[in-house]
């Protein structure tokens, strides 16, 4: 009794949407099929409520990178760059390009964390951008073994952060800081 009493259904709902929307079945539920998959993917581009908070406080830390002025470090190590890898918002954020180092903070969205470039914030990237590189072993500022083209690549990259980047400092050995207080040079531990 059950299956005759869904087979009327059945037939009463498919004759309801070929009388009132003209479509068979099947494109009925191909068409609403869409629209479900449709929505959800709009509804996935928006921020949901909860989130608005978090990138409020994104927006905040963007609008202080393009009002910031640069510090200017001076000398600083490989290890003290590391700080500067945008994993603290109130940090500027650094990266050196041989041996030079720039204030990449207005170029968060690539260089901070999440951005495309997020792996070069805190590093010595010369390798790397020479050899257009994502592996972290190249995060290193040694040209050794580098061609002749790898390295107009880098020259290119250098332009292009002195154009748009102010420096902010040199990376140096650690054996090589001076400590100004008793003019002697700390011990490379």
């Amino acid at each position: 009794m059950q299956i005759v009493g869904l087979r009327h259904m059945y037939g009463m709902v498919t004759e309801a949407i070929r009388d009132y929307m003209g479509l068979s079945p099947t494109a009925f539920i191909v068409i609403v099929g869409v629209m479900i998959l449709t929505y959800k993917i709009v509804c996935g581009m928006f921020v949901a409520a909860d989130d608005y908070k978090a990138v409020r406080d994104m927006n905040a830390v963007y609008e202080a990178d393009m009002t910031r002025e640069p510090v200017q470090l001076g000398n600083v190590t490989e290890e003290e760059l590391k700080a500067y890898d945008g994993s603290n918002p109130q940090k500027p954020l650094l990266m050196a390009i041989k041996g030079q180092i720039y204030d990449v903070s207005r170029g968060r969205m690539f260089y901070g964390p999440g951005g495309p470039y997020a792996m070069f914030a805190g590093h010595d990237a010369t390798r790397a951008l020479a050899l257009m590189s994502f592996d972290p072993q190249d995060l290193t500022g040694n040209t050794e073994g580098l061609s002749e083209s790898e390295l107009d690549v880098l020259e290119d990259w250098e332009l292009k952060f002195n154009e748009k980047y102010p420096k902010v400092g040199f990376l140096v050995p650690k054996a090589a800081i001076v400590d100004d207080d008793h003019l002697e040079t700390k011990k490379a531990v």
